[in-house]
């Protein structure tokens, strides 16, 4: 059992916090910007909760964060209450957000001055991987900090691995976001065009679902595209965002991402429609307006 403090109760760290406690056995102490959050997951989880991520992160084994971008990650970090003012010599700060890989190295280095480490950890698998502890975990830093941080985060993950050194798990999820939005805008054009030729959608999937075709997108979201539900999930604000940070990073490295240029201007046209909170899958929602 570790002493453990979690910054960031939103629909992903709210239940990710909660198996730290439940299924780790961790003591946990929260902070959340709006105090009413933290209050509410203390009367239902027990533990503790903090004013300010320093105190929250006092005398802590393990600190992971889980906030919006890189700009609240920087306050909750290094802000004038930030978390690492107040971790312990050996101490290892895990860091759940999807951010840019440039605000993850600079933090590795930070905490490495500091005499703490530092794991970036984005996570896949939206809020019902969160929900039900089963995310998949893109680590970046050293080995050492990975191997004493890997058996906590095993508390909310089906899959952790160590991608490479400091910034690599920002990297993976960034390659992780571009293969989804792909796969998002195949699958509603799939669906549209069957809608269009007058195919049942359901004996569509049912047959191509077995075959190359198939995909996670395909068995989990096709019914409800095919419904026209898309007030759950993951949000095309959080994608917009995620896919911001990609296309960033290709304009440093000199990748070509014309697909995922594309596909983030389709999702710009669903925001202008009202579907900022829609999940991703909403794309349908665009071919169909």
């Amino acid at each position: 059992m570790a002493n453990v403090a979690f910054i960031g109760l939103g629909v992903m760290g709210y239940p990710m916090a909660a198996h730290l406690k439940e299924r780790g056995g961790h003591e946990v102490t929260v902070y959340n910007r709006t105090v009413a959050k933290a209050e509410k997951w203390v009367a239902e989880h027990g533990g503790a909760m903090a004013p300010t991520p320093a105190e929250a992160a006092r005398d802590k084994d393990f600190v992971f964060s889980c906030v919006g971008n890189d700009e609240d990650l920087c306050t909750v970090t290094l802000g004038e209450d930030g978390a690492f003012k107040a971790m312990k010599a050996g101490a290892v700060f895990i860091d759940n957000t999807t951010a840019s890989a440039l605000i993850a190295r600079e933090l590795a280095a930070e905490a490495e001055s500091r005499g703490f480490g530092f794991i970036d950890a984005p996570v896949s698998g939206g809020q019902a991987g969160a929900e039900n502890g089963v995310l998949t975990v893109m680590c970046g830093g050293d080995q050492a900090t990975f191997d004493k941080a890997r058996p906590v985060i095993e508390a909310y993950a089906r899959m952790v691995g160590l991608m490479g050194p400091a910034g690599a798990g920002q990297l993976t999820k960034m390659v992780n976001q571009i293969c989804i939005a792909g796969l998002v805008q195949g699958l509603a054009e799939g669906i549209h065009f069957g809608k269009k030729a007058g195919l049942d959608i359901e004996k569509v999937i049912e047959v191509i679902s077995k075959g190359a075709a198939g995909s996670w997108q395909m068995e989990n979201r096709y019914k409800t595209m095919n419904a026209g539900e898309y007030g759950f999930g993951f949000a095309v604000d959080w994608m917009r965002k995620d896919l911001g940070i990609c296309l960033t990073e290709a304009n440093d490295n000199g990748a070509k991402l014309p697909v995922t240029a594309l596909v983030d201007q389709f999702y710009k046209e669903v925001q202008e429609m009202g579907g900022k909170r829609w999940d991703t899958s909403s794309l349908l929602a665009r071919l169909e307006k």
